[in-house]
């Protein structure tokens, strides 16, 4: 048996001001600028805690001939710009055609990308490939946990297949079930027939997280309804809040074996499930100020202030200084912010060497959402190349790559700050750089909830920042144009009826 797969995964922020271009996905994608397929992504993903790596460690096992001609990713920022999004369609669809012959096809997809011309790219994607391979072609999908699902991207692919936590720790798991299944389908062994369900309702990323509740609970019901016998799979998509798009939101999916009945049932049952929480998904939010308070008063360890509405995990610019200089003029003592976007300084201080003291102009560069820079007087306390390996359950086994980093040390408080944009999702990203979150007592992540997995277990408290920003999760900050209305919680009428439109 043969399967080809391949890949093309961004997160667009609408509401971001940097455009997102071919050259961002070379430069992540570790791929040169050919964006090499095949025996450079066995290099890359094998073993590893990614899609691709469960693609490929599934393929090996059951003794299948995988073929990955593309896999291609680039940092959450604005809309992908259309000449670059249909150059890498274009080598997806034509090494593709090249590797035929083949049996079925896997995607790597996100969900949520956004370019120029499509507002669901995905869709686009997975509509010229069935176009490539023709209707009796199996194609299974694998998608982000924040995927904005259309009816497009549901019914062309036969499966869907969406990650169960956030963080992301089961991509190596997602990436081996679609494989399995794939093969299944292949063998004639699962007819997918599959339920789609889009809720009215839109949530921010904190309390999407499935470490906590209410989704930890949801996500463990979401697995009791799997082990019904003629379900298949079964996907909670949460949706990305910062795309403005019609299909923006919180979705539902349900794979039966050939019983469209039970898909159907299943499917109002998994959404009903999903709708009764809905008042339980909205944010609570704490000031960097109640932070530094409670960081003083009342805890003994680290506290985390996790500073989402600058997360460029969702698009935003990564270099916000609005926590920085509230703990600069409290002269707090013992804090860390990090990882902060900010090549310039970096180079400055890698300039002026370890050891040196400089007036420095760090972070606000991007915009003026986010802060102004703090100009101030610091020492050059550590410098690194950025190089590392991802050892958390996030992206474990994969390269990584800061760019030089510099720590500078303003006061009480150390600012970790690197040449390229990454949210602090693993601890080695700082660790490279001398700072051990657990001898802290408040780190500022740029990051929303990616860093619990790896992160999170070393603090005492995590807060969820009241900051600016364009990925802040309060929706009163956003302006949608293009979202489908009513929607909750935008529209609070909807909070007082069933999914179904009934009045409670």
């Amino acid at each position: 048996m043969r399967i080809v797969s391949g890949g093309i995964q961004h997160e667009t922020n609408t509401f971001a001001t940097v455009p997102t271009t071919l050259a961002d996905f070379q430069l992540d994608s570790d791929c040169g600028d050919e964006l090499a397929g095949g025996d450079r992504l066995r290099e890359l993903y094998t073993g590893t805690g990614t899609i691709h790596g469960g693609y490929l460690d599934e393929a090996t096992a059951r003794g299948i001939d995988l073929e990955p001609v593309l896999s291609v990713h680039a940092q959450p920022a604005g809309p992908v710009e259309q000449s670059g999004f249909e150059h890498m369609l274009g080598l997806l669809l034509s090494r593709i055609e090249a590797a035929a012959p083949f049996d079925g096809v896997a995607l790597d997809l996100h969900g949520a990308m956004v370019s120029d011309d499509h507002e669901d790219a995905e869709g686009a994607i997975v509509a010229a490939v069935r176009d490539l391979v023709g209707a009796s072609m199996p194609i299974v999908v694998t998608l982000d946990y924040h995927a904005n699902i259309t009816e497009q991207l549901a019914t062309v692919p036969d499966c869907l297949i969406g990650y169960d936590t956030y963080p992301h720790i089961d991509m190596n798991e997602r990436g081996r079930e679609a494989i399995g299944l794939l093969e299944s389908i292949i063998r004639g062994e699962v007819t997918a027939v599959q339920a789609f369900r889009q809720l009215p309702l839109i949530t921010m990323p904190p309390m999407q997280c499935t470490l906590r509740d209410p989704m930890s609970g949801l996500i463990q019901r979401l697995h009791v309804l799997e082990e019904d016998p003629g379900v298949v799979t079964a996907t909670i998509a949460m949706g990305f809040p910062f795309a403005d798009i019609t299909d923006a939101g919180v979705t539902v999916l349900v794979t039966a074996n050939g019983d469209e009945e039970l898909a159907e049932r299943r499917a109002d049952e998994l959404a009903g499930w999903v709708w009764e929480l809905r008042d339980e998904l909205q944010p609570k939010l704490t000031t960097i100020e109640e932070a530094m308070r409670f960081s003083r008063e009342e805890s003994e360890g680290l506290v985390i202030l996790a500073d989402g509405s600058d997360n460029p995990g969702g698009g935003a610019p990564c270099d916000g200084t609005i926590a920085l200089a509230a703990m600069l003029a409290a002269d707090f003592q013992g804090g860390v912010v990090g990882v902060l976007y900010d090549p310039e300084t970096a180079a400055r201080a890698h300039e002026l060497g370890e050891g040196a003291e400089a007036e420095f102009r760090i972070g606000g560069k991007t915009d003026t959402m986010h802060g102004d820079p703090v100009v101030t007087t610091a020492r050059v306390k550590r410098l690194g190349d950025g190089r590392f390996t991802f050892a958390g359950p996030m992206k474990r086994g994969c390269p990584g790559d800061l760019g030089p980093m510099a720590v500078l040390e303003v006061g009480g408080v150390e600012v970790v700050v690197a040449s390229r944009r990454m949210q602090l999702l693993d601890t080695e990203m700082v660790r490279i750089v001398g700072v051990e979150p657990s001898e802290k007592r408040l780190l500022v992540v740029k990051s929303a909830v990616h860093f619990r997995a790896d992160v999170g277990p070393w603090a005492e408290t995590i807060f969820d920042a009241d900051t600016p920003g364009i990925h802040r999760p309060d929706f009163s900050c956003f302006d949608y144009k293009h979202l489908r209305r009513p929607i909750y919680p935008l529209d609070s009428e909807l909070g007082g009826q069933d999914l179904f439109g009934r009045s409670d």
